[in-house]
């Protein structure tokens, strides 16, 4: 990727922040109004682990799409005897299992699957018939609830020394499950399920061959990726870190997702976040952010978004981020500041034409060689750390995340070990 360019500094100071806010707020707001000693005193990225913690509340549905972004904490649990909220093992008929297992000498996975996603009889009968075959002990099955997205049950799993896991669900589910796996060495195999598959999609995974992806659990071969890590600052103080498997975001890009009307997905799938996308640009605006690449210099800027990717392909064949990796140990960043109507027409066509079109031929790479657009910027590096004020919204893998002043991401390089197809080409990875 050729040398990033320095986005534009043409943006007015950010609003004024109340005498009462939080030292943390002030001093992000003082970030943002550029000030580098108050951006480095406030630093997130210092002393970082390489497993993501979870200090601050539940982020589960920070906000339904009415126009109003909501923290996690203001969300009741959504609990009842039918939908009880904690994690929940099944045995292979669906009835409630006790959490701990027997023990086995068998190698022994886990499935992790979000029961409205999927066809949960079918799916159990079919693991554990193929686990039967490969001489595995019977799996452990886990469902997740609406205050366990996948990671709490996946470590329940690993407390019952799993040999792999196995995960249906959404894009929402894949992310927990992989954050509660990273680190650990214990493969992922996912088995495509809901609307997007976006990591799924990033390996060239099969995305209608259920089999074929439960076989790789115990006869394919297995590859070490990069994951992502998340580490919030809530406009309370408050601190918090997930983990992400395809990319996170700030500003415009969660306001769509927080837009996007649930009922829409379910009927026409990934195509309603273009209705999100048209609900949120009537009231965008850009707003001001210092950022600082680790081991470059600060920079300020006024975007509508910024993306940080581990890996960059959406839905129909759509390259976000065409030189992205999900194995090059680095983390790809993208700045969104159009001016105007045709700076969306500029980042329309970065996304859709240029990254997903031009760049797949010599003759297309060279126009792009000598085009000057501002309206994108592409940045690469080990991490990277931003400040805001006012507090924007955020999203990991599509999933929203509340509102936060402060975010620093940065790639763990192989953390996450997934199983593929026996044979699987990863030469494009």
């Amino acid at each position: 990727m050729a040398a990033p360019d320095e986005p534009r500094d043409d943006a007015d100071a950010p609003e004024t922040v109340s005498a009462d806010a939080p030292a943390e707020v002030k001093a992000d707001a003082a970030a943002a109004e550029g000030s580098d000693d108050h951006f480095h005193a406030a630093r997130l990225g210092d002393d970082v682990g390489d497993r993501p913690r979870k200090d601050g509340p539940h982020p589960k549905d920070a906000a339904e799409p009415d126009d109003v972004i909501r923290q996690p904490e203001d969300v009741a649990p959504d609990t009842s005897e039918e939908t009880p909220g904690k994690t929940q093992r099944v045995d292979a008929e669906g009835d409630e299992a006790p959490m701990d297992a027997e023990p086995t000498q068998k190698k022994r996975a886990a499935l992790v699957y979000n029961p409205t996603k999927v066809e949960p009889e079918t799916l159990r009968a079919r693991v554990a018939e193929l686990a039967v075959a490969a001489d595995w002990a019977e799996p452990l099955f886990y469902e997740t609830t609406v205050d366990d997205l996948g990671d709490d049950a996946t470590r329940a799993a690993l407390d019952e020394k799993v040999d792999a896991v196995l995960v249906a669900g959404g894009d929402g589910t894949v992310r927990a499950v992989a954050e509660a796996l990273t680190s650990t060495g214990v493969p992922l195999t996912i088995i495509p399920s809901g609307t997007g598959n976006l990591l799924a999609r990033n390996l060239n995974l099969p995305l209608t061959d259920t089999d074929a992806m439960i076989r790789a659990t115990f006869e394919g071969d297995i590859l070490s990726i990069d994951t992502g890590i998340a580490r919030i600052r809530r406009v309370d103080g408050e601190v918090e870190e997930h983990g992400f498997s395809v990319m996170a975001g700030i500003g415009l890009d969660a306001a769509m997702i927080q837009n996007t009307r649930d009922d829409l997905k379910k009927q026409v799938g990934w195509v309603a976040y273009v209705d999100g996308a048209a609900r949120s640009l009537v009231s965008a605006k850009p707003f001001r952010v210092m950022y600082q690449l680790d081991g470059h210099r600060l920079h300020s800027a006024k975007v509508q978004s910024v993306l940080f990717a581990n890996c960059g392909a959406l839905q129909g064949g759509v390259a976000l981020i065409p030189d992205a990796s999900v194995a090059d140990g680095r983390l790809d960043v993208a700045v969104l500041q159009p001016s105007g109507v045709l700076g969306w027409l500029g980042v329309w066509r970065s996304i859709v034409w240029d990254n997903s079109v031009l760049r797949k031929f010599r003759a297309g790479r060279r126009v792009l060689e000598r085009r000057k657009d501002t309206s994108v910027r592409y940045l690469r590096g080990t991490g990277i750390e931003l400040a805001t004020s006012p507090a924007q919204p955020i999203e990991l893998d599509g999933d929203e995340f509340g509102e936060a002043t402060r975010i620093y991401t940065r790639i763990i390089a192989g953390g996450l070990v997934v199983a593929l197809p026996k044979g699987h080409d990863t030469s494009t990875l």
